[in-house]
């Protein structure tokens, strides 16, 4: 059960972190959406091409993941996957630890997948789920519900701000940062540092990390 099952919306919004309530940042995620959506338009037709001309099956792939508090939604990116992806995870080994998946040479990834990631342009559709205010352009990394599900301790402290397109792990190795301790440290720093100032602070660095593909995999 997840803590959206527990409380109503008022009171995710009442026990959240002031990131959630900050008119200023919605507003940020707002002009950066829409800029973020300009983008996406432009470059959906010719990715959605090579997708299918890579592997044929659908555009987007979407996900249910948690939220604030615990709230699920479901996220989109452009599909970088074969389209069975799930029912294979099984045969790719993790190489990632704690309760977070990752393989830096996962079979399942398509060749134009492995470009999208690479270039981050597989997140851009995730610029719909900030405008609809499932997320945030800068928050801490949206985890599955079968990770929620098997949360314990702090770990759930990570809910108490939305998910975001990019964060501490983004800027501090991406893919790279392979323990899942790791990852809830960053993004319990994140909720100790935050201040409008830093998510600006923060969305700069992650264009420089893009630029250079930095952990991208």
């Amino acid at each position: 059960m997840t803590p959206a099952a527990l409380t109503s919306p008022d009171q995710h919004l009442q026990t959240a972190h002031p990131s959630a309530r900050s008119r200023a940042k919605r507003l940020i995620d707002v002009l950066g959406a829409i800029a973020g959506l300009a983008i996406t338009a432009v470059v959906a037709v010719p990715v959605a091409i090579a997708i299918y001309l890579d592997n044929p099956g659908p555009i987007f792939f979407g996900q249910e993941r948690c939220g604030l508090k615990g709230r699920p939604f479901r996220i989109w990116k452009f599909r970088s996957m074969v389209a069975n992806a799930d029912d294979l995870k099984h045969l790719v080994q993790n190489e990632a630890k704690g309760l977070v998946f990752k393989n830096q040479n996962d079979p399942r990834v398509t060749r134009v997948g492995r470009f999208l990631r690479r270039t981050s342009l597989d997140e851009l559709p995730q610029f719909w789920n900030v405008l609809m205010g499932d997320m945030s352009l800068v928050g801490t990394r949206p985890p599955t519900v079968d990770e929620v599900m098997r949360y314990d301790g702090y770990h759930w402290q990570r809910l108490d701000v939305k998910p975001g397109i990019t964060g501490e792990w983004q800027v501090n190795g991406r893919s790279s940062v392979k323990d899942f301790e790791d990852i809830v440290q960053m993004d319990l720093d994140y909720q100790r540092k935050w201040s409008v100032t830093y998510d600006l602070k923060l969305l700069f660095k992650t264009f420089q990390v893009v630029l250079k593909k930095d952990g991208a995999y």
